[in-house]
């Protein structure tokens, strides 16, 4: 089992810190260091940057979202990252959430699925350079009655294959990334419910396409934090967990709040919605059950994390992203040189 590094998003206040931790993990030997995209900071302007400023580590997007970019611009960018990182980029996408595609981006959020199957094959097949025609149902290329032909990227990328990831949540969203895709990334993860909530869906869909799991990047994130006090350091996170849970998208279309359903917490998953879309954001916080939040972060001690580490690798997890978190810089140091230590104390490095 491989480590990376989850930035999350630029701008919040850390970006020079964010840059400290970049540059520490790519020290320590991390894999891969992934940032992220809202409706504020761009994963790829932050991706050039981190990578202008180390050596060996892979920088990926966790996630370029669908909705805000044609898939030619995706290929272009990918193709350029790439060429510039040395072959260090991994492209990770998803289609974000309704709130977003459609508030921000005046993307309809619908046929979720048949979007990102087509955005995937449009982008491979621009990476190929070879001269770019689609007929699908939600993009043509050319279009029909114009102008348009087909052109080609002009651009050589360091590696005609880049790693394609994908958020995925649901089940049928796995399915499909299992089918289409490198890897899989995955928030909210818990070792004891990964079998049922990911890997059987990522698996169906690796042998609809014809393949095994081996060479799929099973790659989740999750929170670490060093401390001896683990209830202290679990209520950290409640307002983060309650975020998700309780107030990303709809009431209807909370695919975080599914998941956590799923992974046995209906009643506390429905309460926490409750009083967060009420306007309750302590009570859903306070809601949130500790079993939950210390199942899907890494707390404790680094005996303790890497009790927690080997559980993962032994569910399936080839790639565990770390958020390494901390109110200071020291403090997210220390978190991030925590995980490279539990690993050792746990014999998966």
């Amino acid at each position: 089992m491989r480590l990376g590094i989850n930035l999350g998003y630029w701008g919040a206040g850390m970006d020079g810190d964010n840059l400290a931790v970049a540059q520490e993990a790519d020290r320590l030997g991390y894999d891969v260091c992934w940032a992220a995209e809202a409706y504020g900071s761009d994963a790829p302007t932050v991706l050039a940057w981190v990578a202008a400023k180390t050596e060996r580590i892979d920088v990926g997007s966790a996630i370029m979202q669908i909705p805000a970019r044609q898939p030619a611009m995706t290929a272009m960018t990918a193709a350029t990252l790439d060429s510039l990182t040395g072959g260090r980029f991994r492209l990770g996408l998803g289609v974000s959430g309704p709130q977003v595609s459609e508030g921000w981006y005046g993307v309809k959020f619908d046929k979720p699925l048949a979007r990102t199957r087509e955005y995937v094959e449009i982008v491979r097949k621009a990476m190929t350079r070879e001269r770019l025609s689609y007929d699908g149902e939600h993009w043509t290329l050319p279009l029909p009655g114009g102008p348009g032909k087909p052109i080609k990227l002009t651009v050589h990328p360091q590696r005609e294959h880049i790693p394609l990831y994908i958020a995925a949540i649901g089940p049928k969203n796995l399915e499909q990334t299992g089918e289409i895709a490198d890897g899989a990334l995955l928030i909210f993860p818990s070792a004891e419910h990964l079998e049922e909530t990911a890997l059987r869906h990522l698996r169906a869909g690796r042998e609809k396409a014809g393949l095994t799991m081996e060479g799929f990047d099973v790659c989740p994130t999750l929170p670490l934090a060093l401390g001896d006090d683990v209830t202290a350091l679990a209520d950290v996170f409640r307002p983060y967990t309650a975020l998700y849970v309780g107030g990303m998208g709809s009431r209807k279309q909370n695919f975080y709040n599914q998941l956590a359903q799923r992974m046995g917490y209906e009643k506390e998953a429905a309460e926490i919605q409750d009083k967060y879309l009420a306007g309750d954001k302590a009570g859903a916080a306070a809601a949130v059950p500790h079993s939950l939040i210390d199942q899907t972060t890494l707390l404790g001690s680094v005996e303790r994390i890497a009790e927690r580490m080997t559980a993962y690798a032994e569910a399936g997890v080839t790639t565990l992203t770390l958020a390494p978190a901390g109110f200071t810089l020291d403090e997210r140091l220390a978190a991030l040189r925590a995980g490279v230590e539990a690993m050792e104390h746990a014999g998966l490095a």
